[in-house]
């Protein structure tokens, strides 16, 4: 009896040592994975023209200055609409693009807050609720990206 009890502890023992062996084996593995696994950059945002110019309308930031904040020139002019014709200025956090657009329209000067998404070599311009003067974001976190009329990187039309 004694010889089966001593060969039963044994066997328990032998089987734990086997299966913590298994587990750190597949903990290691899984860190490997993980180590593995690359971050994707974010997109880049370059100086230059970023156009969409389709259907009758046409809209173009250039940026001018890429340092602390983002500094250029926007304008947009919708098919059978008034044109706006200003400059931005704004930061990119979190591969999103938001600032400040100041704007000349019908004579008069005016600003609004804009947001783009720095998609590869496209900007995506974002529209949300705004506040109770009209000019910002409600909530920036909720800001939804439309691909309807997307900017792309492109040449600067020579003045």
């Amino acid at each position: 009896m004694r010889k089966i009890i001593v060969a039963l502890l044994l066997t328990t023992v032998f089987v734990s040592c086997k299966n913590n062996e298994k587990k750190e084996e597949e903990e290691t593995i899984l860190e490997t994975k993980e180590e593995t696994v690359e971050k994707s950059p974010a997109p880049s945002l370059q100086v230059g023209c970023y156009a969409y110019n389709e259907n009758g309308s046409k809209v173009v930031l250039e940026i001018t200055e890429i340092n602390d904040s983002i500094m250029g020139n926007l304008n947009y002019a919708f098919k059978e609409k008034d044109a706006n014709t200003g400059t931005f200025s704004g930061v990119l956090k979190d591969s999103v693009l938001i600032g400040s657009y100041y704007f000349m329209s019908e004579g008069l000067e005016s600003s609004r807050e804009v947001a783009f998404l720095v998609k590869e070599n496209q900007l995506i311009e974002g529209f949300g609720e705004l506040d109770e003067t009209g000019t910002g974001f409600k909530d920036k976190d909720n800001i939804s990206f439309s691909s309807s009329m997307p900017l792309t990187k492109t040449e600067c039309d020579q003045k």
